[in-house]
């Protein structure tokens, strides 16, 4: 199985906080519904059984079916849908404990207190059954009850696996301590079997024990079949007699034998109560408590009549219509007798409503009734489940009737509108108008304005069945990519990378004793994220160019100098002497000379020309740089020689 992390959300909705609990078929997560703000409890679906079509398809039904039981001892079922290849169930979150815990550490439980959850549950697989769900995993463990008292069903029509699995015709499912005996050979599961489930439940809180137990699932199963279950009594707990025969006629192995109906069980409860009250006060019970008879039967009491005294005369007058009532008694019973040999075999209807069609005509036949007649109607139950029915359940009726079943053609199929560029408000509208589910998800989209409708899962266009859960897909604005670390990698293989992602690089380069083309820096940097078309500049190394000296002889010595440092050459200056006025503070001569090739901030020597004074000795040429003044130049006559 694979776990759903923390703050995972599922389906775009419900965003998970953390982890309830593990089961056979499924974990359970604590979850926060972000549509409605509110706490839900998480079933997702053991992936391996998402690969199984046939369960899938069990567990999308029955998920379905249950979602439409909405009763105060019914766990409300509020969506369903799909998760990274598994399917999930959201459902109400119960603040309380299992039935199973309150067993453990509380049983045996006191006898008013147990009548009062079981006829809680009792109202909740009543209810169910009344809409067509059997429940087929009734066991302490999914009952859920709060501190005020109030118990609350789970699990309704949802398939259990492994050693707590779903009841269907020839296969052996449901959890062993509580299965029914027609369960445990594999036969079709009725409301008699969340009977008989509830009736160990009602066992296991008077007694703190379970009336079965074995090694195995098998051997419990055996025991199912073939053992009485212990008197409640032998664990050692005083419990009222009617209350205990109540609880053991719900485990007869017959399942004709039990109570017909979770209302009849329901109501034999509450009859006990007056008895329970009696016992624990010491005091007779009122007349009009009577216990109801299980599975049907009842007991007539003989009428007396008291004869007085008559003459001779009127007692023969009394013999002969005596005689005369007698023959034509005689006469009315053969003719009963002839008529019951001839009339066809009664038998009474079993109630098929809300089973399968094919379960429903299977105990139709195993009761006789096999003329079936089928008329189908659209519906919001699935598809083939049988709405109505004609003979109604428990009439008596010939075994050669015709028994009419209305069965449902299902919801029907609806084809999914086009929404694309939507508001959010108007796809809604649109999806749920054509009888659709609605869930939000997000998807990049150059095309369409951020917040408006993109797409649906599934496609517009396609038919679906009406009810089924569509996505809608919103744009979250143009695709965003994360920006790639490409330093150290060459300029070609960066901007080919960056490219790739439908970014643009802009490029510049520095000098660099790096290789040449080796990308040195990036703006901005790895990880950030960036709209398609949006730039990033690299500094990419280069190498340092030559530089030509340029001809400055015969400038003045300052536009010498300015000259060489704008083509980034520095100046070496040395003066001179000359007679030619011409040249005085002119540049005579440049070293490197003109046209040269340099590296960029070498230094030329220029020459500049000084005029020497006749009697005069020429000064010493001393060399000078931009940044030092020139030596001065002495105006006073040398002494005579």
């Amino acid at each position: 199985m694979t776990e759903v992390a923390d703050n995972t959300t599922v389906d775009g909705r419900y965003r998970v906080t953390g982890r309830i609990g593990s089961g056979g078929m499924a974990d359970v997560y604590l979850a926060q519904d972000a549509t409605l703000g509110r706490e839900v409890a998480l079933k997702v679906l053991h992936r391996r059984f998402a690969q199984d079509a046939e369960f899938v398809e069990r567990f999308r039904r029955e998920a379905r079916a249950a979602a439409n039981l909405t009763h105060p001892n019914v766990v409300g079922i509020y969506d369903r849908g799909q998760h990274e290849g598994t399917y999930y169930i959201a459902m109400e979150h119960l603040q309380g404990r299992t039935l199973k815990d309150v067993v453990e550490q509380e049983a045996p439980l006191e006898q008013l207190r147990a009548i009062d959850l079981g006829v809680q549950i009792l109202r909740a697989a009543g209810f169910a059954h009344d809409n067509g769900v059997i429940h087929r995993d009734f066991k302490s463990h999914n009952v859920i009850v709060d501190d005020a008292g109030v118990a609350k069903v789970t699990d309704f029509g949802i398939a259990r696996a492994g050693a707590s699995e779903m009841t269907e015709t020839g296969s052996i499912m449901g959890t062993a301590q509580y299965l029914s005996p027609e369960q445990a050979q594999g036969q079709p599961v009725t409301a008699a079997s969340d009977v008989y489930s509830i009736g160990v439940i009602l066992y296991e809180l008077l007694t703190a024990r379970l009336p079965f137990g074995g090694d195995s699932a098998v051997s419990i199963a055996l025991k199912h079949l073939n053992e009485p279950p212990p008197p409640m009594s032998e664990a050692g707990v005083s419990i009222e007699p009617n209350l205990e025969r109540v609880v053991m006629d719900a485990l007869a192995k017959d399942p004709a034998a039990r109570w017909q109906s979770a209302a009849d069980f329901g109501a034999a409860l509450e009859a006990c109560r007056p008895y329970v009250e009696a016992r624990r006060r010491d005091a007779p019970v009122a007349a009009d408590a009577a216990i109801p008879a299980v599975a049907g039967t009842g007991a007539t009491a003989p009428a007396a009549a008291a004869d007085g005294e008559q003459g001779p005369a009127r007692r023969g007058r009394r013999k002969r219509w005596l005689y005369a009532v007698l023959a034509l008694l005689v006469l009315a019973l053969i003719a009963i007798m002839a008529f019951a040999f001839t009339r066809p075999e009664q038998a009474d209807v079993p109630k098929v409503t809300g089973l399968g069609l094919s379960d429903a005509r299977e105990l139709l036949e195993r009761e006789g009734f096999d003329d079936v007649e089928v008329e189908r109607e659209q519906s919001m139950a699935e598809i083939d489940r049988v709405l109505r029915q004609d003979p109604d359940a428990a009439e008596s009726a010939p075994v050669d009737t015709t028994v009419t079943l209305t069965i449902s053609r299902g919801p029907g199929d609806v084809r999914i509108p086009s929404v694309r560029s939507q508001s959010r408000a108007q796809a809604e509208r649109a999806l749920k108008d054509a009888g659709l589910k609605v869930s939000i998800g997000r998807r990049a989209s150059e095309a369409v304005r951020e917040g408006r409708a993109v797409a649906t899962t599934p496609a517009a266009g396609e038919e679906v069945e009406r009810g089924t859960r569509v996505r809608l897909l919103l744009s979250s604005g143009p695709p965003q990519v994360r920006v790639p670390d490409v330093v150290g990698l060459t300029r070609e293989t960066a901007e080919a990378r960056l490219t790739r992602l439908g970014l643009d690089p802009a490029v510049r380069t520095e000098d660099s004793d790096a290789p040449v083309g080796e990308v040195l820096s990036q703006d901005p940097g790895e990880g950030a994220r960036l709209e398609r078309g949006d730039s990033v500049a690299i500094t990419v190394a280069r190498e340092a160019e030559a530089t030509t000296v340029p001809d400055v002889t015969g400038l003045a010595r300052a536009d010498a100098i300015a000259l060489l440092e704008a083509e980034g050459l520095a100046a070496s200056v040395r003066e001179r002497p000359t007679r030619n006025q011409d040249e005085d503070g002119a540049v005579l001569e440049q070293r490197p000379t003109a046209g040269q090739e340099v590296e960029p901030g070498s230094a030329v020597l220029i020459f500049v020309g000084v005029l020497e004074v006749t009697g005069k000795p020429a000064p010493i040429p001393q060399p000078t740089t931009p940044a030092e003044p020139p030596p001065p130049t002495s105006t006073t006559p040398a002494p005579a020689p």
